[in-house]
């Protein structure tokens, strides 16, 4: 039996020279995360310098629940890596960081790779003097159209939020009712909802699925038969469970339900799709883009959900969407307040390039994100059109991020909280 190898590795070339010359003196001459919560959600940029004075890049590396990981891998790994690169060796950059780590993938790593990844193309479409929809192959839309999410602690408030977002231009909600204890997700619940339980804040599945149904009726009867319709389960039902809310939901004609099973359970999505009367949206916790790959293969979704920085960026992205393209399968990026603006910018450049768009998910900025972030896009009608400025066309105001400082496990903590009445952890 061989001795396993104790020796140092070779040396290895330089690592911020490509193996080929470049055709001018560009280079890249810095990286660093910057990090800022003027939403009270910690939001992860990169940004890129280059030899060229005022020619550098921003992407979005947001991963809120562990985003001091992603500054170290940052800061202290990826960036390193691209001093001396030229910053238009995109493709192969990016496919060097992805490598480099031996043990490689997970949200981490593949946020940290989204933010260099982003922000050389933000440098690229700078260099070219056109927005980055025209570098992927220009407009086949004007603009993508938009979702926003109805939350309330009951059913009316529910529906009352809903009819404010209708009357504002959109045609397209989502809808989140609360219940008893936690509630469900994305809607405030009633505190000591189960008080004999041991646990009386939790949240309780058979609650949940008879009180779905009575949320999707009144809305039919409130708002009408025209407003498309989703709803989020947030990973927290059975295969079985599922199928049983899939089909009392049918008479409200969905047009998707969103993470109806948790991540672990994907290999069985083809047989909920199957039974499902609705299209299903999911991969919003994906982290590889060969899963996201095998799940647009394999015949288990309808509409590709993901969370872009997840899976390394743009540069995985659009080789998804051509997939979805060829598949038949829609789009509908995720993105609400824990996607930067960058990020957002970017969902859109790939929804107006594309002709497997489906839908896409809104949020209405505040004030302190816009003063963060100049260039914010802003919604028109229920429609999100990409800016025309070269690259994403949006900056950072390091000063006025530095007025909203991240809170640490904010959001770890709350998902500690998603528990049964009986005590036992839930998918958050």
């Amino acid at each position: 039996m061989s001795q396993e190898q104790t020796t140092d590795p070779p040396a290895v070339m330089e690592e911020t020279q490509a193996p080929w010359a470049a055709r001018d003196g560009l280079r890249i001459t810095g990286v660093r995360a910057i990090v800022t919560a003027p939403e009270g959600l910690p939001l992860v940029v990169v940004r890129v310098d280059t030899s060229d004075p005022g020619l550098y890049g921003y992407g979005c590396a947001t991963f809120t629940q562990r985003f001091h990981a992603v500054v170290a891998a940052v800061d202290q790994h990826v960036g390193p890596m691209l001093i001396g690169r030229h910053p238009a060796d995109i493709e192969d950059i990016t496919r060097m960081v992805h490598l480099s780590s031996y043990w490689r993938g997970g949200p981490v790593l593949n946020s940290a790779l989204s933010g260099v990844d982003q922000a050389l193309w933000d440098i690229a479409g700078k260099r070219a003097g056109m927005p980055v929809y025209e570098l992927l192959g220009g407009r086949v839309r004007a603009a993508a159209d938009t979702y926003l999410h109805a939350a309330g602690a009951t059913i009316e408030q529910t529906l009352e939020h809903a009819r404010e977002i209708l009357d504002s231009g959109y045609r397209h909600v989502r809808l989140q009712a609360g219940g008893p204890g936690l509630g469900t997700y994305g809607a405030p619940g009633t505190p000591g909802g189960y008080p004999d339980a041991p646990y009386p804040d939790g949240w309780d599945v058979q609650q949940y699925l008879r009180d779905t149904p009575k949320l999707f009726a009144a809305a039919r009867e409130v708002l009408g038969e025209t407003p498309n319709l989703m709803h989020d389960v947030h990973h927290r039902l059975t295969v079985k469970q599922a199928v049983a809310l899939a089909r009392a939901l049918e008479p409200y004609r969905l047009f998707f339900l969103e993470d109806p099973i948790p991540l672990e359970l994907y290999d069985r999505l083809p047989e909920l799709r199957a039974a499902a009367p609705m299209p299903i949206a999911v991969g919003e916790q994906v982290a590889s883009v060969a899963d996201a790959a095998r799940l647009v293969t394999g015949g288990g979704v309808d509409l590709l959900r993901l969370h872009i920085s997840a899976i390394g960026g743009l540069t995985p992205a659009r080789k998804l969407v051509a997939l979805c393209e060829l598949t038949g399968v829609g789009t509908a990026w995720h993105a609400p307040a824990d996607v930067s603006p960058i990020g957002a910018a970017r969902n859109v450049a790939l929804d107006v390039s594309s002709p497997a768009f489906s839908i896409q998910e809104g949020h209405l900025w505040p004030d302190p994100v816009r003063e963060v972030f100049p260039g914010t896009l802003d919604p028109r009608g229920g429609y999100l059109f990409p800016n025309d400025a070269p690259g994403w066309g949006i900056e950072v105001d390091e000063k006025a991020a530095a007025k909203y400082p991240a809170v640490t496990h904010l959001h770890e903590r709350w998902s500690a909280r998603v528990r049964r009445p009986d005590g036992g952890i839930e998918a958050p």
